[in-house]
């Protein structure tokens, strides 16, 4: 467990598609991940992501938030 402040928040907002919410405040449904690459591997495989923010991943969708995970390590936080 880590602060919120040191965490990726995802949103699901009334517009539409999961994206990263860099103020953490955005409207809509929110998760944190932390900044490590197999941690948003584990979410986005493992379904737990779409469990969390109640939502049905479309193929687009889940590209983009592959390629965003590409952009953390595994290094230590």
């Amino acid at each position: 467990m880590q602060p919120k402040r040191q965490l990726v928040r995802l949103v699901r907002g009334p517009e539409g598609p999961v994206q990263v919410d860099p103020t953490g405040k955005a409207p809509g449904r929110g998760a944190y991940l932390h900044n490590r690459r197999s941690c948003w591997h584990k979410a986005l495989a493992g379904h737990s992501l779409e469990q969390a923010l109640k939502v049905t991943l479309t193929e687009d969708n889940l590209a983009g938030l592959r390629a965003r995970a590409e952009e953390y390590t595994d290094d230590d936080i």
